[in-house]
């Protein structure tokens, strides 16, 4: 994508009044909407993250499949972001919103048990030991996540990797925390919830061309 585009996505991206842009600094001063959600979506509808939500295609996803949810699309990547957001103002749907910012800030965007659901779609497995920080699903990511889920909340991680597919498994049991489900070929073995089958992102697009088998693993940090 040219510059040019860029530029223009980000200018249209202030004027969204689904995309909320706050600076590090103002989260970290005490973000407003922290806890508070409900006074964004005028609802008190349970709030459903999805990190790392590049163009958007899940949030928008579930938003269309669940209008008693509420949705939002976390990502520092703005002019994939603004995808997803037209498509949510063009198509009137209220329950979905945008953030750009940081994904290890999430707990400082959101209140203790402030969130029912979170979406991990594609996140890039970080292979190399010295990233085991950045993995979305490591111990750190998954203390943040038990800080703003609601007891009986959940995690969804959908990949390409095998490698963090059984880096992910394999935490989990080793931490004792429930594995709802698992499974390492959702579109050869059955038995997969049909939001993982329904709705793909760009990406996963090209991963199936590919022939590589997409995972999907659910399970609870609490």
């Amino acid at each position: 994508m040219g510059s040019k585009n860029k530029l223009k996505r980000f200018k249209e991206n202030e004027t969204f009044k689904n995309v909320i842009e706050p600076t590090r600094e103002e989260i970290q001063a005490g973000f407003s909407l922290r806890g508070n959600w409900k006074s964004h979506f005028k609802n008190d509808n349970p709030i459903v993250l999805e990190l790392g939500c590049g163009k958007g295609e899940y949030t928008i996803g579930l938003a269309k499949q669940n209008p008693q949810n509420n949705y939002i699309g976390i990502d520092i990547k703005g002019a994939r972001l603004w995808r997803g957001a037209k498509i949510g103002l063009e198509e009137n749907l209220e329950n979905v919103a945008f953030l750009r910012t940081q994904i290890e800030l999430v707990d400082e965007l959101f209140g203790t048990n402030e969130v029912s659901e979170i979406w991990i779609t594609f996140p890039d497995p970080q292979i190399k030991y010295k990233r085991t920080k950045h993995r979305m699903t490591n111990k750190e990511f998954l203390k943040k996540y038990k800080n703003i889920l609601k007891h009986d909340g959940v995690v969804n991680l959908k990949t390409d990797s095998e490698f963090m597919h059984g880096y992910t498994l394999g935490l989990l049991h080793g931490l004792e925390l429930e594995i709802i489900y698992a499974n390492h070929d959702v579109y050869k073995n059955e038995g997969s919830p049909k939001e993982v089958l329904e709705i793909q992102t760009f990406y996963e697009n090209q991963y199936l061309e590919k022939g590589k088998p997409i995972t999907y693993t659910r399970f609870k940090v609490h």
